[in-house]
């Protein structure tokens, strides 16, 4: 009897924390529904992660969360924009947006953002470059970016760098592509610029070129930590598996 009466005060304790602290409604049904697996799960999932400070922990949670609460962080973002409607709330939606595969949402919410007093902010067109690429409207990804630039030429994003030359390289502007990826790749923090760089030179005929630039990186994950390994292995395993191609 008393651990029902205890199992009866957590839940209500956590239903309480969820509507206080804005969680999904849905929160709510299943500490009622599931008593026991409920609480455990919301507790987990929404309370674990804040008394944590270890980064790894946190990433774990959100993909948990995630998994059991698909569209949890769009509905969250969307509460703090209705509520307060403030660039920074339109900003963060929008980023969600795009994570959520919702890109002419996210360009809808940039464009509206980039007025007034934002109407040069590099954060915002950044933001509206990424989307405008995600939804395969190249030029005019490869425009915003331009016009970044030009309003903040002191503005620097290796990201929007590297996405400045995915952008020239998907309008067929290759020659300008390869200075791009060339110049980006000699500073980037991961491999991707690099493997990118590497398949333009392959793409337009410069493989001994191409095979350098892979066998770099090739080299560069044989002496990292184990860490830079894990981080990297998508383009990792690209470069090993180009220089397999390109040496036979």
């Amino acid at each position: 009897m008393p651990l029902m009466i205890l199992s009866v005060i957590v839940q209500i304790a956590l239903i309480v924390h969820a509507v206080r602290t804005g969680r999904s409604p849905y929160w709510v049904f299943i500490i009622l529904l599931v008593p026991g697996i409920g609480s455990l799960a919301y507790f987990i999932i929404e309370l674990l992660p804040e008394f944590t400070g270890n980064h790894r922990a946190r990433r774990a949670y959100r993909g948990i969360k995630k998994t059991l609460n698909p569209g949890a962080d769009l509905r969250q973002r969307q509460r703090e924009h209705r509520l307060s409607g403030s660039v920074d709330a339109a900003r963060h939606l929008a980023s969600e947006l795009i994570a959520n595969g919702k890109f002419a949402q996210a360009i809808e919410h940039y464009e509206k953002a980039l007025t007034g007093l934002y109407e040069g902010d590099p954060d915002l067109l950044l933001g509206l470059a990424q989307a405008r690429f995600a939804n395969k409207d190249y030029e005019q990804s490869k425009q915003t970016l331009e016009g970044l630039i030009e309003k903040n030429p002191d503005f620097r994003s290796p990201e929007g760098h590297l996405l400045y030359a995915r952008a020239a390289e998907q309008c067929g502007n290759l020659a300008l592509a390869e200075t791009e990826y060339k110049a980006v790749a000699a500073y980037y923090a991961g491999a991707e610029a690099t493997v990118r760089y590497a398949a333009l030179l392959e793409r337009v005929g410069k493989n001994d070129d191409a095979l350098e630039a892979y066998e770099d990186i090739v080299n560069i994950a044989e002496l990292a930590p184990r860490h830079y390994r894990k981080a990297q292995k998508q383009w990792i395993s690209q470069a090993r598996d180009a220089v397999s191609r390109l040496i036979k």
